[in-house]
């Protein structure tokens, strides 16, 4: 009863040596200045269909295979399982370890004496080998508070990285059909200018026209010319960044031959009150290296007290011959009491080391907060101004190709001026080209919408 009584007293005198923990308790930050970032982190729901609003096959395809294929989002992937493992690895420090050993040893002239000259003893042990550091100042669990933190970290980064791949295909093939519009819009105008040119060519042989009218004609017709293997080298960049993203060879891709970029049908629309902030995974994980940082501050400081551990034996241990029984039972206990005491200067370094970590990875956080409150207001404005800007080019290229139609009519008539004519085949394909650079601004602009709110604003 006595004896019961005594371990009852030292155990719960180690649980409440153990159950005190040295260093700040980690405190989520609920504002930065004005900003509330009280809100945790949700994934967005259109984070992983945000585009297909824009009913593009093509589209879907690439995003589908960069999900599956792209090496950037396994190396992520993969980050995730490394940093669980490592805060599993954590976390069982906290337990007791054991081994389960076996061993044989002989020696000769195992002491000085004369009698042992000459003696070979051997002997046998089996048993299992126990030890365990007493986490009494919450050394131990302020490494694993940081570990766990640290794989929450790695697990958003990988949100992350998922939401910078698709906009990343979905830009990388804005640009792609960019390209193939602006290609597609210059061959259709050389097609124009070659018409218009087959004109004055035959009024110049009527005496109609004159050699100036002709080498007027064929400078904007090599000017529209030599325009052409800028888009087919943008082409070629777009598929290629998009092969890469797709973890695919060159000229793999197959993408087909229409130039068409994806638009809305449907304006987009914020949701009152609503605080975007949370579904941006990179705030999320700047959040969860703050508090990695603030438990290192707790395991540097643990190093000022003493640590206290206990290594222990329980088997049999017997002789050549012997067999295992209650007579060759064996056991050991060696509690062992270690401190830096001659150290403390450098443990003290440590320790405004860590708490040096922790002002950096607040700062960061901080400006990681103001950073997204900025993109996300320059997405919705460059967005808005860039379909404003789309909306003009629109009814200027309308008005050139009627002021075209009016003034190739006029000159065939004989009552116009050819410089009339080449004005506004110039203004024709200035505007067509102008429009088909907007057209992708827009898209890409709207991509830039998706990411700074981390897939957090519905678009069907």
């Amino acid at each position: 009863m006595r004896n019961t009584l005594k371990v009852s007293v030292i155990a719960v005198l180690v649980a409440g040596l153990t159950a005190c923990a040295v260093g700040p308790d980690y405190q989520t930050p609920v504002k930065v200045a004005d900003i509330s970032v009280s809100s945790p982190y949700q994934q967005a729901e259109q984070l992983q269909n945000w585009w297909q609003a824009f009913d593009d096959a093509a589209l879907n395809q690439l995003i589908s295979r960069a999900l599956q294929q792209n090496r950037t989002l396994a190396e992520a992937s993969a980050n995730v399982e490394r940093a669980w493992a490592v805060f599993r690895d954590a976390d069982n420090d906290l337990l007791p370890k054991g081994t389960l050993d076996a061993g044989y040893q002989a020696s000769e002239n195992g002491t000085v004496l004369p009698d042992d000259n000459g003696v070979i003893s051997r002997g046998y042990s089996t048993g299992a080998s126990l030890s365990w550091d007493l986490d009494i100042f919450g050394k131990l669990r302020r490494a694993s508070e940081a570990a766990e933190a640290q794989a929450q970290q790695a697990d958003l980064l990988w949100h992350d990285a998922q939401l910078q791949i698709i906009s990343q295909v979905a830009v990388s093939y804005g640009e792609y059909r960019g390209a193939q519009l602006r290609l597609a819009v210059a061959e259709q105008n050389l097609h124009n200018l070659q018409q218009s040119r087959n004109i004055v060519l035959a009024r110049l042989e009527a005496g109609m026209a004159s050699e100036l009218e002709l080498a007027q004609i064929d400078v904007q017709l090599h000017q529209v010319q030599a325009s052409v293997p800028a888009y087919r080298a943008a082409l070629l960049s777009a598929d290629a960044t998009l092969s890469a993203l797709l973890a695919m060879r060159p000229g793999e891709l197959k993408l087909g031959s229409v130039p068409k970029l994806p638009e809305l049908t449907q304006p987009v629309a914020l949701v009152a009150g609503e605080n975007y902030l949370r579904y941006r995974a990179d705030i999320a994980s700047s959040e969860r290296q703050l508090a990695a940082q603030t438990a290192s501050i707790g395991v540097a400081t643990a190093d000022l007290y003493p640590n206290l551990s206990v290594r222990g034996f329980l088997g049999f241990i017997s002789g050549p011959g012997l067999t295992l029984g209650s007579d060759t039972q064996s056991w050991s206990v060696a509690p062992t009491l270690s401190w830096q005491a001659a150290d403390l200067g450098s443990v003290r370094a440590r320790i405004r080391q860590a708490e040096a970590g922790t002002q950096m990875a607040l700062a960061r956080f901080e400006q990681q907060v103001f950073t997204a409150i900025n993109e996300m207001q320059l997405s919705l404005t460059s967005y808005n101004l860039s379909r404003e800007q789309q909306l003009s080019a629109e009814q200027q290229w309308h008005a050139s190709n009627k002021a075209v139609q009016i003034a190739r009519a006029r000159y065939n008539a004989g009552s116009g001026e050819f410089f009339d004519l080449l004005d506004a085949e110039r203004e024709q394909l200035r505007s067509r080209d102008q429009l088909a650079q907007l057209q992708q601004q827009s898209f890409i602009r709207l991509v830039g919408i998706y990411r700074s709110f981390g897939g957090g604003i519905p678009l069907m």
